[in-house]
């Protein structure tokens, strides 16, 4: 998950949501194919509170179908809780055909486990995990934000790389560094954070998986690391943040830009600058939702059906029609995760 400023972002350990009288979670779900979410929104940013929680309007359909290539359906959002099928539902009906979902604390990583190994897993998801840069650094100390006693970075990293060989696993991530939520001055924490990086880099490349990073505010330790110890073959910028300097130098690595609902912020003229630096050939799209609503709808509930608000942004920057901008953008993204489908070249 990326933030940017004004909006809530992953920041550390989330709080467990406690069961109601009959044993549930507060969130329980109907669907039978999903364990209930972890948590909700306002876990990690009780602000959202006061914020309109209803759900967007449906915008119109694609004209060529789309995937959501980083969400997290762990998390449970609006006035009106959605399952992982109501989610799915919703996209298919605008042209997004699949979602992965992300779990990045290792409750959501045994969550995302749990749904995907279900027999009544939805064909149209998939998913990774990875121990996010922040929860790394909780990990290295010991303890989460509350006192919570957490388990070393090592053991957090051999369960991670566990869950990465069940089922319906197709990418490592998100991993990274984040110097917003983490200072860089922290030696503790940046050292935790490198090191979980390039473990994660290492997994990607053992399990022959594309990897998805997280990267905020850290775009030259970024690069530095990749550097170092050599990218992966499918290496994704995950809701890319940069501009166009920090893009080119990306893509002249190989690497893949996911452009997120940020991109339509109206203080985004960097990242519609660096989108239209790149062009489309190596971008892909996604919502990190519950997280960055495209505007109109910012600080709203996100999911995945509201790819099509992006995928207008896209479009218009990189001056094509929306149909050829879904088609070059699917197809990119069937190359980077070979889903669905066969289309690895």
């Amino acid at each position: 998950m990326v933030g940017t400023p004004g909006e809530s972002s992953y920041h550390g350990r989330m709080p467990s949501p406690q069961p109601n009288e009959s044993g549930a979670g507060p969130w329980q779900a109907t669907d039978p194919a999903a364990p209930a979410p972890v948590r909700a929104r306002e876990d990690i940013d009780p602000r959202g509170r006061s914020r309109d929680r209803s759900w967007p309007p449906q915008p119109p359909p694609l004209p060529s179908p789309v995937i959501d290539n980083h969400c997290h359906l762990d998390f449970a959002d609006g006035d009106q809780q959605l399952t992982v099928g109501d989610h799915i539902e919703r996209a298919a009906a605008v042209g997004v055909e699949a979602l992965i979902t992300i779990g990045s604390d290792l409750e959501a990583t045994r969550w995302t486990a749990e749904l995907l190994a279900s027999p009544n897993c939805p064909p149209q998801l998939r998913g990774g995990v990875a121990v996010h840069p922040n929860e790394a650094a909780l990990h290295a100390r010991g303890s989460g934000h509350d006192g919570t006693e957490m388990i070393g970075l090592d053991a957090a990293i051999a369960e991670v790389s566990e869950l990465l060989r069940g089922p319906g696993m197709i990418v490592v991530g998100e991993t990274g560094l984040d110097w917003f939520r983490t200072s860089r001055r922290d030696e503790q924490a940046r050292a935790a954070q490198i090191d979980s990086f390039r473990a994660h880099i290492a997994l990607a490349k053992e399990l022959e998986l594309p990897l998805q990073i997280h990267d905020r505010e850290a775009h030259r330790d970024i690069l530095e690391v990749l550097d170092a110890d050599g990218a992966p073959e499918r290496t994704v910028l995950h809701c890319f943040s940069g501009d166009a300097e920090f893009a080119r130098a990306c893509v002249d690595r190989g690497f893949h830009l996911s452009f997120a609902g940020n991109v339509t912020f109206k203080n985004a003229e960097n990242l519609r600058g660096a989108l239209a630096e790149v062009g489309l050939g190596q971008v892909m799209v996604e919502t990190d939702a519950p997280f960055l609503t495209p505007v109109p709808y910012r600080g709203r509930p996100n999911s995945s059906y509201l790819i099509p608000v992006t995928m207008q942004t896209i479009a218009e920057v990189t001056g094509t029609t929306l149909e050829r901008a879904c088609r070059a953008v699917r197809e990119t993204t069937r190359r980077v995760y070979g889903w669905p489908g066969e289309a690895r070249g």
